[in-house]
């Protein structure tokens, strides 16, 4: 682990003005010490520091001298200087506490001149009138009373403090007033005022402390009428709603401890307070001070917040302690319970809803400290089984999964300090046993274990019982918690749970227990099960397992370190894992790697006692399972300390992981590589610190003493070496053709290099990737810019920054130029990533300090030059040029545009243009410019020309149809039906592109007039992509991306360039790039393009562009822009309410632009101050409720649609949460509109309600217990709701009682809130929201026509019905299903109510508070009922289960199963609705009842009965010939799991009954995988034929099929693994590869013959290069078997065998070509060898073809690799072949073949050669895709000649050819 180093104080020197210092220089003497001269002395200095060591000096100096000097003048001056410092220095400086120190250690004589001097100095200091300055004074106050000794001092001064603090707090309050609407300013005075309040309250506790009490008394003192005062303003504050809450807070806490200051008797304060809180308050029983000062709190009804406030301060100010109040504290004490429990169903709003929970807390810990005093009363009130616990236990549950992060904490809080009241209140007996924890636990254990809050709660509980007594109720948890770990929410709460068990549990053994007998038994419980959970277990659960449990396991005790790694290291080669399971070596990479990261133990440790292999970490970085490899990785580079020096060993293993590992596709896995890898770089870094000092420590004798230690000197050049290679390697993988995961991995890394590697000056540097750099390199990482995706783009820019000096002078002019010239034209180019390649060249070049010499002089023919005397830096310059020259081109295109819109858009998009000027605009230091009127200028030319563009693309953007103008052809038809479109969004007369549609010539006419400052026009119209191209097909694609990437650039460019004004400027200041005037222009460009466009592109972009306007403006301190938001916000509003028939605002398109328009003002607001969000959510509220009104159906839509915008925007947080419940009624009642317009808003507005309330959904599971939360939670954050809901279902059910087939239209939407609720066992009787009422109502929903409807009714009735009401609510919908002899009989309600019966009945049988009588009780009572229903299922199936055994009902199941027409012949004259679906459920009984059958118990069984039982009316062969193939399918989906089971460990262990079922499949699986049509089943049968028949199907290969079938087979397996076939295919195709890989591929024998049989290893290779990972996963199974074969074979100690697709492709050929030795048949393998290394792609061809299907489609980046590359195949192919042909010392100097291949390749060479001369200057920016083929060609060709010119060769030349 490398650990972070400290950051160094900062502290800021104080300095004395003129007049100070000639004091100083007055009173000290040059030839001694004095203080005059020693503060003369520190004030010279002008650091910090060592200003503090000289104060430090004042002290002891004084204290040398005599009685008499404190009447010495210069003393006195001194003092006063010190005064005047302490008071000048801000309150965070060190040194003024350093001071205070000081003077508080004066000796007494000087103390009377020093508490003078301070007093005069704060004196001085409260004469400020300054709103704006009383911030420092209240520091300086609350300085001097923490600090300093006050008491005498302030005494002396008291009336001035009272009053400047009663005048600053008015002051404060009035002003914010004044100020309203500024949030910047008020925020400002808010925290003012609340400093204030604060030093009024230390004020009178110091005051107390240190002023007798008769002062207090004198109601005429001066003091009484200041703590009037203050007492009148405290509570003023309070009671203003419109004040900050924490200023409403504390003046609470001021009200009471002013109070408790001024009132007497004490002993009857807790009843006023407790009065003030219910409301009772009689005035002719309070003090006339009171009532005149706090009159407004003496009322029956205090607003909410005040309640809350006045209880915080009661519970914070008061005497808690020992119950010091007496018997009126303990009723204060449970009144404020009452009261707070009370507010919390009203207080919903989140920061109260915090609050609240915080004072709850608060509470509790004052409970505590009150039942310390032993009152037996307090003792019942506050006991487990009282009235005020039960409550608290009621908002515990509650809100234990609260959305805020704080209300969870404090809950948990609460619940932990409820328990210790409850224990207290029992103190005496015993706490394992006591009813109340015994309750609670039972019901914590019976919540399912997705509940947040059962984690918390648990480990609270495990405190008061222990571990033990917890287990000894289910010794399985431990285990069910470890399953919760593949959640990563759950995560967390579940480590920290199972550290507070097993920590506890540790703990009672060890004081059980004398001996460590027990460590066994704690293995057995706790690391066991996590031993099963990391070999077997999933790879989310596993990963989080080891990220949050084992460190904590490990740290409890290291010791079991050992103990898991003797048991993983006994199995680790016998289970190497998976690529879905880590398998006991992936759990051991694991467990080491946590080890060794948390310091338990060292890599050289490992590695010396045998520990683990070298062999077995290399298997582990290689691994199939990406985390094996990290963990493995993770080994290697994770330390605990950061200067641990790098061995050889570990060199070589990093090196052998980055030959195979920089091509992963998982995002994931490339970060924690670079993170990694980076640590490792920092521990050399470290490290090699540490040996330079040690070289440099070291003497000579040292060297003669230990000549074998190995010399610092000797690891540095080993770092180096290491460095170097790695960096080789990074630079190596970047060649043409590597995928984007490759590139990403070895930037990323190159930059943590050049990062970490920097060179401090001063300091030895271990390694420089400077010196790695050449010119080759450098244009490698420069091409990088050319890939399409952007991230590469970023990262190479990054590394190039890094590099700049050396990447520059490394490059000549001539490159740096054509490097311009490719960056212009990119700018221009139609494709739209080009643009964004051409930014990123532009801002690199810019850092050039000749770039205006290079490239801009041809460019710009009169560029003005800056004076070289102006200190100009570099960037600044070459931008301001840059952005000019763009500037006049888009300018001049700008105004070709407006001739024609469409050859714009088919040659010059203009758009380009202004990304390149925004993108050199964001890297340029605003703050720090030098050309200031030059770039004013600039600012003012780029508003002008947004402007222009805008005018002339938004008609296109804002028509009421953009994106219907796509006709991908131009031919004369299709421009003539286009024709009537283009009239209706005419935006200009001029425009010819809306005149006729045409065919653009690309040497177009442009007008001969030439701007004179920039280059010549005449190319502007000219395609990139070659001239030899005579038309250019012009679609309205073209139009309309050209259009809406131009507003989008024109957007973001103007909300980047508003942000330059200053915000805190109160008026113009005379540097500001930008004017209020151009930033009020702005706001109305985007508010007439949010509300105007149609096209989602544009207005979204131009929203982002918006965003960054209203955030400026809400920190503005100009007034006339701070409005702003407020007036557009209201008129907007307006507009919509008006419903004006000649509104532009967009009713379609969900609105268009206007919810971003009023999401973009809204959430920039602060979040102190909700006055907007409030105002419009009621607005939008009432216009979202359904109107009769015909014209109320517009703003009722725009209403619906904004709404869902603000409910999705994540940036309002809680503080929208209030609204949720009005929204959901809004979404179910428009749901009702006959108007389909606000029924399709309120289905979007629904959607996002259900996601802002059950959070995001992550899985595909409908059915997860995720994203749901409890009745009682639902109806007690959203109380509204439980009527609305309630009364909802009534009328929805109404319809169908009657039978009325109209479906309502909100029954789904009902269903779906309720069917996401789920019940909970904590529901007791405090609710007041009982679920009965709903339960009938959901019950008929089950009678609904629609399927969808009775499926979620029968999910929906489970969370309402309590589980010990499940039998008899089972019972009476069964008894409610009609008899065989009913008149009228309704599939719909049958099919419901069964439903609903399934679903409570899984909810039965899942729940843990079964008890067995009950259990059995209840099943028995559902059987004998389901047995007189049982008619039904001849008429009706539903889908059957294993529970089916439950019933024992065979003999009528296989009649159902007979009759069916999967035995009966079925009918083709007529279509049967619903057949497929009857025979896949009759199927799916079938197969559940031979499961059954087929059991250990009824095979073995010799009851008559159940030898009936076991013979199945239908076998798995019958259904396996069915014609449809959905019961096919089904049939083989349940052989594979059959399979799957057989394998594991409990089937086998068990004999297997299931084998019964697949005897004699052989025959029907072969003749289906040669005969099967069906893909899917084809692909399902394709992996059960070989893995599990292969002795078989070897047998019918070599004995029943011919030679011609065979090579039939081959080709159609060669056919399968072709590119374009879908997974299913490939992946069928890799398991017969798999399955024949030991008969077929590795056979000692050619079995298929050497073509044949290479055809079968070119799939091999094929797959391993597919770009789906699934796919070359399972390839790789290929090479397993045969590295598995080898070591039984060959008896290898160790043998890479699970291995990843790199890794696996590499042994592969390998594999092949050692098969070619062994056959004997190398001469005849190496020339198809040599076939597959040329490659038989037809160059010209692909060069003739490759430009048209470039430009036919606008947004085709061409080959996109994500992660096959042809040269890695080319390079390890070639590798092999090299070392087969050493090793065999073939030559084969006449062999015609080979002279054939020879010449194809001298042929193709010399062909590339051409082509790639033919390409234009920096093709991999103008041509990339025929260049990057091209590069690849050319090595491929250049590799098969070396190889083929070494055939040919004699010996002599071999060893010279293989040495080069």
């Amino acid at each position: 682990m490398v650990l972070k180093k400290k950051k160094e104080i900062q502290v800021d020197a104080f300095f004395l003005d003129q007049q100070q210092l000639e004091k100083l220089q007055m009173f000290s003497k040059a030839e001694e010490q004095s203080l005059a001269s020693l503060l003369l002395h520190c004030a010279q200095l002008s650091d910090g520091i060592q200003q503090i060591q000289c104060i430090k000096q004042v002290i002891p100096l004084m204290k040398k001298m005599d009685l008499n000097s404190a009447c010495d003048p210069m003393v006195k001056a001194c003092l006063d200087i010190l005064g005047e410092i302490y008071f000048s220095l801000g309150v965070k400086n060190p040194l003024k506490k350093v001071l205070a120190s000081s003077l508080n250690g004066l000796p007494e004589q000087f103390m009377t001149l020093a508490v003078q001097s301070f007093v005069r100095c704060l004196r001085e200091e409260l004469k400020t009138t300054d709103v704006y300055l009383y911030r420092k004074v209240l520091d300086n106050l609350t300085s001097c009373m923490e600090d300093l000794s006050l008491g005498r001092m302030t005494s002396n001064i008291l009336s001035s403090v009272f009053h400047f603090l009663f005048v600053g707090m008015s002051v404060c309050f009035c002003f914010n007033r004044k100020n309203h609407g500024n949030h910047i300013v008020q925020t400002q005075l808010m925290h003012d005022l609340l400093i204030a309040i604060k030093v009024s309250m230390m004020l009178v506790q110091k005051l107390q402390e240190n002023i007798q009490g008769s002062l207090w008394k004198h109601h005429e003192s001066f003091v009484w009428q200041s703590m009037c005062s203050l007492l009148k303003s405290s509570t003023n504050f309070l009671m203003d709603a419109t004040l900050l809450q924490t200023v409403q807070t504390t003046s609470g806490l001021a009200v009471i401890l002013f109070t408790k200051a001024m009132y007497e008797p004490v002993e009857e304060l807790p009843a006023l307070v407790s009065d003030l809180l219910l409301g009772s308050v009689e005035r002719a029983g309070v003090p006339a001070w009171f009532v005149s000062n706090c009159g407004a709190l003496c009322t029956e009804q205090l607003p909410d917040s005040v309640l809350l406030f006045l209880c915080h301060g009661a519970l914070a100010m008061l005497e808690w302690k020992n119950g010091s109040m007496g018997e009126n504290g303990e009723k204060l004490l449970l009144d404020t319970a009452s009261v707070l429990l009370s507010l919390s169903s009203e207080l919903k709003e989140s920061s109260m809803a915090t609050s609240l929970s915080r004072i709850l807390a608060i509470w509790t810990n004052s409970a505590l400290a009150a039942l310390a005093s032993g009152s037996p009363n307090l003792k019942v009130k506050l006991n487990g089984n009282s009235d005020v616990i039960g409550k608290l236990l009621e908002y515990i549950y509650t809100h234990w999964e609260h959305p805020l992060d704080a209300v969870r904490h404090q809950t948990k809080l609460i619940f932990k300090n409820l328990l210790q009241i409850h224990r207290t209140t029992i103190t005496g007996s015993s706490e394992k046993s006591d009813p109340f924890f015994a309750r609670l636990l039972k019901r914590l254990l019976s919540l399912e274990w997705h509940v947040k809050g059962k984690y918390a709660s648990l480990g609270c509980l495990v405190e008061c019982v222990g571990t033990e007594n917890i287990l000894q109720l289910d010794r399985t948890i431990p285990v069910q918690v470890l399953d919760v770990m593949n959640d990563q929410s759950l995560a967390p709460y579940a480590s920290d749970l199972l550290e507070t068990m097993f920590t506890n549990h540790k703990a009672h053994f060890t004081s059980s227990f004398q001996q460590s007998t027990w460590i066994d038994q704690w293995h057995d419980v706790w690391v066991s099960p996590l031993l099963v959970i990391l070999c077997e277990g999933s790879h989310d659960q596993t990963t989080y397992i080891i990220d949050y449990y084992l460190p904590k396991l490990l740290k409890c005790s290291p010791d079991s370190l050992s103990y898991m790694i003797r048991i993983l290291q006994a199995s680790a080669d016998a289970n190497l894992g998976s690529r879905s399971t880590r398998g006991a070596l992936g759990a051991l990479m694991a467990c080491l790697r946590t080890a060794r990261a948390h310091g338990h133990l060292e890599l050289s440790a490992i590695m010396s006692n045998g520990l683990v292999s070298t062999e077995c970490i290399k298997q582990g970085l290689v691994h199939q399972h990406n985390q094996v490899c990290i963990d493995a990785l993770g080994l290697l580079c994770e330390t605990h300390r950061s200067t641990e020096i790098l061995s050889m060993e570990e060199m070589e293993l990093i090196q052998f992981f980055m030959m195979y590992n920089l091509n992963s596709q998982s995002p994931s896995v490339r970060q924690q590589i670079g993170s990694l890898l980076r640590k490792l770089f920092c521990r050399i870094q470290e490290s090699s610190q540490v040996l330079y000092k040690m070289e440099q420590n070291k003497t000579k004798q040292e060297l003669l003493e230990n000549p074998s230690k190995t010399h610092p000197l000797g690891i540095l050049q080993q770092y180096k070496d290491f460095m170097s290679s790695v960096c080789d390697r990074l630079f190596e993988v970047l060649f043409p053709g590597s995928s984007h995961p490759t590139r990403f991995s070895a930037l990323s890394i190159l930059g943590s290099v050049a990062e970490i590697f920097s060179v401090p000056k001063g300091q030895a540097q271990v390694f420089q990737l400077d010196q790695e750099i050449d010119s080759t390199r450098v244009r490698t990482l420069i091409q990088c810019f050319a890939s399409t995706f952007e991230e590469i783009k970023v990262l190479a820019f990054g590394l190039l920054m890094k590099l700049r000096d050396v990447a520059f002078n490394l490059l000549d002019s001539e490159y740096l130029d054509l490097l311009f010239q490719a960056a212009m034209d990119l700018s221009t180019s139609t494709k739209p990533y080009d643009c964004v390649t051409a930014s990123y060249l532009l801002n690199f070049l810019v850092h050039h300090k000749g770039l205006q010499h290079i490239c801009l002089g041809r460019w710009i023919e009169h560029n003005p030059q800056v004076d070289e005397n102006t200190p100009v830096s570099t960037v600044e310059k070459n931008t301001l040029a840059v952005i000019k020259l763009l500037l006049v081109n888009v300018e001049e295109e700008i105004s070709q545009a407006k001739k024609s819109l469409l050859q714009a858009a088919a040659s010059f998009p203009m758009y380009g243009r202004v990304h390149c000027i925004m993108g050199a605009l964001q890297q340029l230091p605003f703050n720090n410019l030098t050309l200031v009127t030059e770039w004013k200028e600039m600012v003012a030319r780029l508003i002008l020309m947004s402007y222009k563009l805008s005018a002339v693309v938004s008609p296109v953007v804002q028509s009421s149809s953009p994106e219907g103008l796509i006709p991908m052809d131009s031919d004369s038809e299709s421009a003539g039906r286009l024709q009537v479109i283009l009239h209706e969004i005419q935006p200009q007369d001029t425009n010819d592109y809306f005149i006729q549609a045409k065919l653009l010539k690309e040497h177009c006419k442009v007008e001969s007039g030439k701007p004179a400052d920039h280059r010549p026009m005449e190319n502007i119209c000219t395609e990139m992509r070659g001239k030899e191209r005579q038309t250019c097909d012009v679609t309205a694609q073209m139009v309309l991306v050209c259009c809406w990437r131009s507003m989008k650039e024109v957007s973001l460019l103007l909300g980047t360039l508003c942000k330059l004004l200053p915000s805190q400027a109160t008026s113009e200041p005379s540097n500001a790039l930008i004017t209020v005037e151009q930033v009020k222009n702005i706001g109305d460009y985007f508010k007439h393009h949010l509300l105007q466009s149609r096209h989602r592109g544009a207005f979204e972009l131009a929203y982002a562009g918006f965003v960054q306007l209203t955030e400026m403006l809400s920190r503005c301190n100009s007034e006339s822009l701070r409005k702003m938001p407020e007036q557009w916000l209201s008129n907007v509003l307006e507009e919509i309410k008006s419903c004006d028939p000649s509104s532009t605002l967009c009713a379609t398109r969900r609105s268009a632009g206007i919810p971003f328009y009023i999401q973009a003002l809204l959430a920039s607001e602060p979040k102190s101050k909700t006055d907007l969000l409030k105002m419009t959510m009621k607005e939008l509220v009432s216009l979202a409720a359904p109107l009769n009104d015909p014209s109320s159906v517009i703003p009722q839509v725009h209403a619906l649609n904004i709404l869902r915008a603000l409910f999705r925007d994540t940036r309002l947080g809680e503080n929208i949460m209030p609204y949720v419940a009005d929204g959901i009624q809004a979404a179910i009642l428009g749901f009702m509109s006959p108007v389909w317009a606000v029924r399709n808003s309120s289905t979007l507005l629904f959607s996002a309600l259900i996601t802002r309330i059950f959070g995001v959904k992550r899985g595909k599971d409908e059915n997860s217990k995720k994203n749901r939360m409890t009745g009682r939670e639902f109806f007690s954050r959203f109380p509204s709701l439980y009527p609305f809901l309630l009364k909802q279902l009534e009328i929805v059910t109404d319809d169908i009682i009657w039978g009325d087939l109209k479906i309502h239209p909100s029954l789904f939407l009902l269903l779906l809130i309720l069917g996401r609720l789920y019940p909970s066992p904590m529901d007791g009787t405090y609710s007041a929201l009982s679920m009965a009422p709903f339960v009938p109502f959901i019950i008929r929903c089950g009678h609904s026509p629609v399927y969808r409807s009775r499926e979620m009714s029968g999910r929906a009735l489970v969370p309402f019905v309590m589980v010990n009401e499940i039998p008899r609510t089972v019972l009476s919908l069964l008894e409610g299903l009609p008899d065989s002899t009913s008149p009228c009989i309704r599939q719909n309600n049958i099919h419901g109510t069964l439903l609903q019966v399934f679903h409570l009945l899984q909810s039965y049988l899942e729940s843990k508070q079964l008890v067995s009588s009950d259990f059995e009780q209840g099943l028995g009572d559902i059987i004998t009922c389901v047995g007189t229903k049982l008619w039904l299922a001849k008429r009706l199936l539903t889908d059957g289960g294993p529970e089916m055994q439950l019933f024992g009902f065979w003999e009528e199941m296989n009649r159902v199963i007979s009759d069916s027409e999967l035995v009966s012949s079925i009918p083709h004259s007529s279509a049967v609705p619903g057949l497929i679906q009857y025979l896949q459920s009759i199927t799916k009984l079938v197969i559940s009842v031979l499961w059954v059958t087929a059991g250990p118990d009824i095979q073995n069984s010799s009851s008559p009965v159940e030898k009936k039982i076991a013979k199945p009316p239908l076998s798995i062969v019958h259904l396996l010939h069915c014609e449809f193939h959905e019961v096919r399918l089904l049939v083989l989906e349940a052989i594979l799991l059959w399979l799957k089971q057989i394998n594991s460990k409990e089937i086998a262990e068990e004999g297997g009954g299931v084998l019964c079922l697949l005897t004699d499949l052989e025959d029907t699986l072969l003749t289906m995988a040669l005969k099967e049509k069906n893909l899917q089943c084809f692909c399902k049968v394709g992996g059960l034929v070989t893995p599990d028949c292969t002795a078989y199907f070897s047998h019918v290969l070599c004995l029943q099929i011919s030679e011609e079938v065979l090579k039939k087979w081959v080709q159609l397996i060669v056919f399968f693994c072709g590119d374009e076939q879908q997974t299913e295919m490939l992946l069928a195709a890799a398991e017969v590869l798999k399955g024949i890989t030991s008969f077929l591929l590795i056979n000692e024998k050619l079995i298929l013959g050497l073509s044949d049989t290479l055809a079968m290893w070119k799939c091999v290779v094929l797959l391993l290069q597919n770009e789906d990972l699934v796919v070359r996963d399972a390839a790789a199974e290929v090479v397993q078997v045969a590295q598995s074969e080898k070591k039984s074979t060959e008896g290898t100690e160790f043998a890479l065998r699970i291995v990843n697709a790199p890794m696996a492709l590499d042994l592969a050929l390998g594999i092949l070509c050692e098969r070619l030795q062994r056959w004997g048949e190398t001469r005849a393998g190496v020339p198809i060898l040599l076939e597959w290394l040329l490659g038989d792609g037809n160059l010209k061809a692909d060069s003739e073809t490759s430009t048209p299907e470039e430009d036919d489609y606008l947004f085709d980046k061409g080959e996109v690799n994500f992660w096959a590359e042809k040269l890695t195949h080319v390079r390890q192919l070639s590798k092999h072949l090299l070392l087969l042909i050493s090793m065999t010392h073939l030559t084969l100097p006449d062999h015609g073949e080979l002279n054939g291949l020879s010449r194809t390749a001298l042929d193709q060479a010399e062909l590339v050669g051409h082509l790639l001369r033919a390409l234009p200057p920096i093709p991999e920016f103008s041509k990339t895709g025929e260049f990057t083929r091209l590069a690849i060609q050319n090595e491929r060709i250049s590799v098969c000649l070396k190889i083929l010119n070494l055939l040919k060769s004699d010996d002599a030349c071999r060893n010279e050819n293989l040495e080069n």
